[in-house]
């Protein structure tokens, strides 16, 4: 076997492992065969140590023949004239890192779950979710085509919607469930268009075609100007859904609904990066259009600055995480807007595995609060900045309410975007339902007409 064959074996590894796993489990599940826990731990357990052990490898590999990029291609799906799309995965200096970090942070994350859900009623179903997203976080890091990032994209969106409404027998859970997958709807859109016009100026959606020459971080974009800047605007709209940039930082306290250990491995580590990593993924086109560069780097900035503001008027140490996470997220954006490629990436290695650290102690931390303030009998000091600013006047003041309101940006989205779109979409169904009513010649509704029922019959049908 050639070594050029052995690395192509390794690499479709890395990404069928966690999709075996999925396999597994739904199947299971389909067929209503229950798994024990120890069963489904394991089987978690060893696909993560098989694909960590095959992205070692091929890391290892890559050192030893001196390779900064290893394509593993499985061929064109679609063929047709200017359009081809393909399902490619890429190792390079960019992914072959963020692939080593998932598993090594998953992997904790799933023995931690395995004590932490122990006797839950839907164990099985967490970790069915947990090998779903580790099978989109994969695939989103490994993409070489759009088409392939997109349906990583999808994969990690739906899990991550699903674990936030896991306590699905309380509203809020639901409730925020569905605001996140609503939001996650908005970035998969703009992911969506910015495939389609990368289609249509390349003609394909490989990544390599994009970049003139040189792997990553190396290389020029392949298109500049206008169209550049319209992909670029694309792709920041997506990743700022994906991240919580703001606007969208709103979903980001209300994903913590879920369990501590999927809020630590989403919210903390790994899918609150995703924006982030897409961007670096096509740093290139950002420098190719200074306009572009310059929103970048105000978003990065501006949700740094409003998540710290946030996070220092929570009331709960999960939702203060999941601002102080953001925070560096904004930095890590604004990194990337401003070029600095190796500093962003190892700002975001080292950023996911801190907060995975502190969300998985954040219980704990509870309870020893707990023990030393009955220890003391009393409650301990707290040194909030803004803690007494609501004693205060000015703009402290404004600001603690800024903080508590989150930037009002909930607000903002429901009454300026989502109620347009609802009352349009509306009116166009009171214009269908006018228009069926034209057609079948019934006045009062837009069916058949049906037959009078006596108000007794009608008490009784509405009982």
């Amino acid at each position: 076997m050639t070594f050029d064959a052995l690395i192509y074996i390794l690499g479709l590894l890395v990404a069928a492992a966690p999709a075996l796993l999925v396999v597994v489990l739904g199947t299971a599940s389909l067929l209503r065969i229950r798994m024990s826990e120890t069963l489904v731990n394991r089987a978690g357990q060893s696909v993560v140590i098989v694909g960590l052990l095959a992205a070692i490898a091929v890391f290892v590999g890559m050192l030893v023949s001196g390779s900064r990029n290893v394509p593993v291609s499985l061929g064109h799906w679609v063929s047709i004239p200017e359009y081809h799309f393909t399902f490619k995965l890429v190792f390079d200096r960019l992914s072959i890192p963020f692939v080593i970090l998932s598993y090594v942070l998953v992997g904790t994350i799933g023995a931690f779950a395995s004590s932490y859900m122990h006797r839950e009623p839907g164990y099985t179903r967490f970790f069915m979710l947990y090998a779903l997203f580790l099978l989109g976080i994969v695939t989103t890091t490994l993409a070489g085509t759009v088409e392939t990032l997109f349906a990583g994209w999808e994969l990690v969106g739906l899990s991550s919607a699903l674990l936030v409404a896991y306590y699905h027998e309380r509203p809020a859970p639901v409730r925020n469930g569905l605001r996140v997958w609503a939001i996650y709807r908005v970035s998969d859109a703009a992911l969506l268009l910015a495939a389609i016009v990368l289609h249509h100026l390349r003609g394909e959606g490989d990544f390599s075609g994009l970049i003139l020459s040189g792997s990553w971080p190396y290389g020029e974009a392949a298109v500049s100007g206008s169209s550049a800047f319209l992909v670029g605007i694309l792709l920041v709209i997506a990743a700022a859904g994906k991240s919580a940039l703001i606007p969208f930082s709103g979903w980001l306290p209300r994903a913590m609904e879920g369990p501590t250990p999927s809020s630590a491995i989403f919210y903390g580590a790994l899918s609150v990066h995703l924006g982030a990593f897409l961007l670096m993924r096509v740093s290139p086109l950002l420098e190719a259009s200074l306009p572009l560069q310059v929103i970048v780097v105000i978003l990065g900035i501006s949700t740094a600055c409003f998540a710290s503001l946030a996070g220092r008027v929570q009331t709960d140490i999960k939702s203060a995480l999941s601002f102080a996470s953001l925070a560096q997220v904004g930095i890590i954006v604004a990194e990337v807007g401003i070029g600095l490629r190796y500093v962003a990436l190892v700002h975001l290695l080292g950023h996911a595995c801190l907060r995975t650290l502190q969300f998985i102690r954040a219980p704990n931390l509870l309870r020893d609060y707990h023990s030393l303030e009955n220890a003391l009998g009393n409650r301990l000091a707290t040194d909030t900045p803004l803690a007494g600013a609501r004693e205060t006047s000015g703009v402290r003041r404004w600001l603690f309410r800024l903080g508590m309101e989150r930037g009002y940006f909930d607000v903002f989205l429901s009454d300026y975007i989502c109620d347009p779109f609802l009352r349009f979409f509306r009116g166009c169904d009171r214009l269908e339902q006018a228009w069926l009513r034209l057609l079948t010649g019934n006045a009062r509704g837009g069916g058949a007409a049906q037959p009078a029922v006596p108000t007794a019959d009608r008490r009784t049908q509405r009982g």
